[in-house]
């Protein structure tokens, strides 16, 4: 895997109401572990930014901007929260993420590398020097 730009690494974790399923002192004791995890990246410089989010919302989508009830808890897609890294590598970010205490109970988490820019603003940018020259 290559290397991208500095711009960090997020993951996103999905499938976050396993703890349904857990006994409070089972769901505990991963807190204990996900604080801890949390705690030491934090200390390491590792941790931009971090935060759960709740699994009510509303979707807006289309030209007109119509809103719609979602996301939907139920789904194991959903998105329970994120942490952004401040890592070099997409193998650090890796790593990091197979730390998850939540991983064996069903969590997944998606690492994806934080672009410089939106795809399309480059493009744009892209088109306008090529335009001068």
């Amino acid at each position: 895997m290559k290397p991208t730009s500095s711009n960090g690494y997020l993951l996103l974790f999905r499938g976050t109401n396993c703890h349904r399923e857990l006994t409070s002192d089972e769901v505990t004791g991963i807190m204990s572990e996900w604080n801890q995890w949390f705690e030491r990246l934090s200390n390491e410089g590792k941790m931009v930014a971090a935060s759960p989010l709740e699994n009510e919302g509303h979707i807006v989508s289309g030209k007109a901007g119509a809103v719609s009830d979602g996301p939907f808890a139920e789904s194991k897609e959903a998105i329970g929260g994120f942490f952004l890294l401040n890592v070099p590598t997409m193998e650090e970010a890796l790593e990091i993420a197979k730390q998850c205490p939540a991983l064996p109970q069903g969590l997944t988490v998606e690492v994806r590398p934080v672009a410089p820019m939106c795809p399309a603003n480059r493009m744009a940018s892209e088109a306008k020097a090529h335009s001068l020259a």
